[in-house]
């Protein structure tokens, strides 16, 4: 059995016996990712180690069978253009929160808010607000790595505070972005591909909102109700960003607005915009460092970007992109044929969580089945905020482990899951009633 990549023909190993080697070996990987604390082996080395190691598979056995290597060579093109446009995007996106941090951006956010008072379940509260209201104008991985920042510096120790504090940015972020079309990846996709124009993904925006706030009061039930330590209180109101700090905010502003019109005027990646920004990022300090004799050097800020988390995003995409090449998304997008579209894309979030949103949406897309604009807005929103459900389910949530590193893990992220689970019912209850009973949207 073949299906087409390209106008060549690839072979649909899901049918195979190699196949299934394939699959196995790619839940044995998955395996050790999510056994990162038993095993104490870091998610990024099985993951490397998986998707490197299934791509060289497939390509042994398209050798010894002879077969055409058109549609392998075209899916390694295309994978790798996947993985550079979001390598590089988020290459930039840490680069410039480590320039932050050093100018001491976040120590003064962070004195700011002790000055005012704040206890640990206020501090949780304004970071998911902040969450889930910037990561549609930036995006949910950039959102979630700052405020990440901003909690741990806020609180080094106290796992009580910091991981339901994580969990609600992660869920937060992916909430917000979900109801963007370029606050996420997955919506970006979808709006590009024409499943909706711009306003129609605003019309999710009741359904996010809501989800997320169900999910943050139950975790704010878990934080201490108690202040941080503020023996320093006086010292902290005195901290202030460094000089070039409030330049760089505005530049990376600036940089996720050019990412945004290169993709959507421009037709350029999305990485375009942001490596534009990070070379005006490097004149802005060479200026500096010129006119006011600062030593600033931007590579030093590089040199601290976590490379854990992009390595594991090399390999996890590649292993999806493995399966996906081996014909398993294609056979699972056939659900749409044989039950209601709305129990399929209920079940895309939940596989969005194991696998990863990206791919996941990409088959969807890719098989373009024939279903109402409320249904792809439906996929959008289930692709986009079921990947809190795992820890490693989305970008934000693989962005906080790397911050909160032996903190927000995958297990004490599972311990809480219970509470993103009532959230993501819920934000389906509020889509079934605003798109399907009230038809509260623009059909087409």
């Amino acid at each position: 059995m073949t299906r087409v990549e390209d106008g060549a023909h690839a072979v649909d190993l899901a049918v195979e016996p190699f196949g299934w080697l394939i699959l196995a070996i790619f839940v044995v990987g998955y395996y050790f990712i999510a056994a990162e604390e038993k095993y104490h082996i870091n998610k990024a080395k099985p993951a490397l180690f998986t998707g490197t190691l299934l791509f060289m598979l497939l390509g042994v056995y398209y050798a010894f069978q002879g077969l055409n290597f058109q549609p392998f060579e075209t899916e390694i093109a295309h994978l790798i253009l996947e993985i550079a446009e979001i390598f590089f995007f988020l290459f930039v996106a840490m680069t410039f929160i480590e320039a932050l941090i050093e100018r001491g951006v976040f120590n003064a956010l962070k004195a700011k808010l002790i000055a005012k008072g704040y206890g640990y379940r206020q501090l949780f509260w304004v970071t998911g607000i902040l969450a889930f209201f910037i990561s549609p104008v930036a995006d949910n991985l950039t959102t979630a790595l700052i405020l990440s920042t901003v909690l741990i510096t806020i609180e080094k120790h106290n796992k009580d505070f910091l991981v339901p504090g994580a969990i609600n940015i992660v869920v937060a972020a992916n909430a917000g972005g979900a109801w963007s079309p370029f606050g996420d990846i997955t919506t970006l996709m979808a709006w590009t591909a024409g499943k909706g124009h711009f306003v129609d993904f605003l019309f999710l925006f009741p359904a996010s909102f809501i989800g997320w706030t169900v999910t943050a009061y139950l975790l704010s039930r878990f934080v201490p109700d108690i202040y941080p330590n503020r023996e320093n209180e006086e010292l902290a109101e005195r901290i202030e960003v460094l000089r070039g700090g409030k330049a760089i905010i505005w530049l990376g502003v600036f940089t996720i607005a050019i990412a945004v019109i290169s993709k959507q005027v421009m037709h350029l990646p999305p990485m375009w915009g942001m490596l534009f920004g990070l070379s005006v990022l490097k004149l802005y300090i060479h200026f500096l460092n010129q006119k006011h004799n600062e030593n600033l050097n931007i590579f030093h800020s590089i040199s601290k970007i976590e490379n854990d988390t992009l390595l594991f995003f090399f390999g996890i995409l590649a292993a999806v992109g493995a399966l996906h090449f081996a014909g398993f998304l294609a056979h699972a997008v056939k659900l749409y044929e044989m039950f209601n579209p709305t129990f399929v894309n209920i079940g895309v979030g939940f596989l969005s969580a194991v696998v990863d949103n990206v791919p996941v949406m990409s088959a969807v897309l890719k098989a373009n089945p024939n279903i109402e604009l409320s249904q792809w807005m439906l996929v959008t929103m289930t692709a986009g905020i079921g990947g809190s459900l795992i820890a490693f389910g989305s970008a934000a949530g693989v962005g906080v482990m790397g911050k909160l590193r032996g903190i927000y893990t995958f297990s004490s992220h599972m311990k809480l899951s219970w509470t993103i689970l009532v959230g993501y019912f819920v934000s389906l209850v509020i889509w079934y009633v605003q798109f399907e009973v009230l038809g509260l949207y623009l059909p087409h």
